[in-house]
């Protein structure tokens, strides 16, 4: 397989996703059966609208790995215990930590020139995170003092911020977390407003399911502009079953690094397409996810702008996901 992190062109993307699809068609057993039952010749598919899209509910129940590799760990998507919870297995390790660094790189900057903290508390407060090994992994890029993670202890966050300076700053936080600072911080409006560095990023992950009314993504930034005192307010897209991220630098339209691409799929018609501002489902291909499965149908909705996208909600009558982002 080429390197893809170098992938430029559309034509690059093509051929690179077509040899994914090859390979992982000869080696994902459950993928294969997957291809076979749907009667798809694979020697046929050449072009991405042909590619079978694997539902994303098949990992719940099904470990799905390159019959060439072992997974050294794994991941496991939120919810409660009650729950069946998906498990992405990884065989590689440094091409997840390659896709967060470039990634990261292509959209915001080096991660060696920020500071990062962690708002995450429900993240925290279980195992096998993807998302926490996205934040330990910049951390230890970045290598500064003080990088760390914050569960409900408000205070020290506040402090922190406030102490900073000019600083370049990284936020990550789940939705939930990041309102409830900023309600603590209106509360100590007598003893000090927040005075937090002007190069802070705010990056909110989703995350809001039962812990606060909901609200639209474009009420959440706006909450978040005027509490944090600032216009970066950024979001990043991913789940478990993927390696690689993508990320809004503002209106709530995101974009995909260059190994990585958003199809908006008829939510009734799996093998038709929708056109750009037209509602539907998201497929995903993640070509980070080599040992895996890089062609993934979510039980996201959204819609194509341009060469970016944005998130609607989910489908209805799916299963709720701890990670899901808010409705637009």
């Amino acid at each position: 397989m080429e390197n893809i992190f170098s992938i430029q062109t559309e034509q690059e993307f093509l051929a690179a996703a077509l040899e994914t699809f090859r390979y992982q068609y000869e080696n994902v057993e459950v993928y294969r059966r997957f291809v076979d039952y749907l009667n798809i010749d694979p020697e046929k598919v050449d072009r991405l609208a042909n590619i079978p899209f694997l539902p994303i509910e098949m990992f719940k129940n099904h470990q799905i790995l390159d019959k060439n590799s072992e997974a050294g760990l794994f991941f496991q998507s939120s919810g409660t215990t009650k729950m069946n919870l998906s498990k992405h297995f990884i065989a590689d390790e440094n091409k997840y930590e390659e896709s967060i660094y470039w990634s990261f790189e292509q959209f915001i900057g080096k991660p060696e020139d920020f500071i990062f903290l962690g708002l995450l508390p429900s993240y925290l407060e279980r195992q096998n995170s993807s998302l926490i090994y996205m934040v330990d992994y910049l951390m230890k890029k970045s290598g500064r003092p003080e990088n760390g993670y914050f569960l409900y202890n408000h205070e020290d966050l506040f402090n922190l911020l406030s102490t900073l300076g000019d600083k370049k700053v990284i936020l990550f936080g789940v939705s939930f977390a990041l309102l409830d600072f900023i309600d603590y911080c209106g509360s100590r409006q007598s003893s000090g407003s927040l005075n937090a560095s002007e190069n802070l990023v705010v990056i909110e992950t989703g995350g809001m399911k039962g812990r606060k009314e909901e609200m639209t993504k474009d009420e959440l930034l706006k909450i978040l502009q005027e509490g944090f005192k600032t216009d970066k307010i950024y979001s990043e897209y991913s789940m478990t079953e993927l390696l690689s991220q993508a990320y809004s630098l503002g209106n709530n339209e995101y974009e995909c690094p260059n190994w990585m691409k958003i199809m908006i799929r008829n939510a009734e018609d799996p093998f038709n397409y929708e056109k750009e501002g037209r509602t539907g489902a998201i497929n995903i291909i993640d070509l980070a996810n080599i040992h895996s499965c890089s062609f993934i149908a979510t039980q996201d909705l959204g819609k194509a702008v341009g060469d970016k996208f944005q998130v609607l909600g989910r489908i209805d009558h799916s299963d709720i996901r701890g990670c899901s982002l808010l409705v637009s």
